[in-house]
């Protein structure tokens, strides 16, 4: 079975979480556990919190009006004893420090495609992997790369260093419009486990990435049947995916 390279551990590296939102805040406070304490945490959302967001994320009543990133890192820092670095600026005006980790929770085509812009500009030898996770009400998937160079998406041994960018193995993402919602709207259009659901996986990614055991490329979540699929990283598969059309280099 090919493992998904942790090269990026020998040195010290940094773990971004890309929108503190649903999903995103729950990521961030699992990550606080499962982190060796001398990985630098950031956490990058320029979002404020508001009624609606009390629903179903992870802030309280007196969040009101205060930024997501900068909640969520103080409070953090508090409970876990550690730094937490954040900001309040949008993706594509932050520097993400590499080498290290990139997870994306957002919610729209348009900060992917920053997402991507940052980590394409990268240079040599700074690895990385960016997990992707998006999902509707109740159901889900979290996409795993790092390249959008083709002839980099073959395996070394039993051992991928890059596979395409969640961006290439799934255009579509892109073409996720912003969605200004109501508190009635986000309650029907998100199940109430999903996002607690959506972390646990993007946790286990991360944990796995660490370790250097993370086989997976992409894994599915599907509430209402009770499954989660994993799509295997291998030649085969990697072949399917660069057949996709679009979401190539920004």
């Amino acid at each position: 079975m090919y493992k998904l390279c942790n090269e990026f551990t020998r040195y010290p590296f940094t773990v971004t979480v890309v929108g503190c939102g649903g999903t995103g805040g729950f990521v961030a406070e699992s990550l606080c556990r499962v982190l060796p304490k001398h990985t630098d945490l950031v956490l990058v959302d320029y979002d404020q919190v508001e009624e609606r967001n009390l629903i179903r994320q992870c802030f309280l009543r007196e969040d009101l009006g205060l930024f997501k990133s900068e909640v969520l890192a103080h409070r953090l820092s508090r409970k876990f004893g550690r730094p937490v670095g954040y900001s309040t600026l949008p993706v594509a005006m932050t520097q993400i420090k590499l080498p290290g980790l990139v997870i994306g929770c957002v919610d729209n085509g348009l900060a992917r495609r920053d997402i991507a812009r940052v980590v394409s500009k990268t240079s040599w030898g700074e690895r990385f992997w960016w997990v992707d996770a998006g999902n509707g009400k109740n159901y889900g998937q979290v996409v795993i790369g790092n390249s959008y160079v083709a002839s980099d998406w073959r395996p070394t041994g039993d051992m991928y260093q890059y596979l395409p960018l969640p961006t290439i193995q799934k255009p579509e993402l892109l073409n996720e419009a912003p969605k200004v919602r109501s508190c009635a709207e986000v309650a029907e259009e998100q199940g109430p486990t999903i996002n607690l659901t959506m972390a646990a996986v993007v946790v286990e990614v991360v944990r796995r990435l660490l370790a250097g055991t993370c086989p997976w490329v992409q894994l599915y979540i599907d509430m209402e049947a009770g499954t989660l699929v994993p799509v295997l990283a291998t030649p085969e598969t990697i072949k399917a995916l660069s057949k996709r059309k679009g979401g190539g280099k920004p």
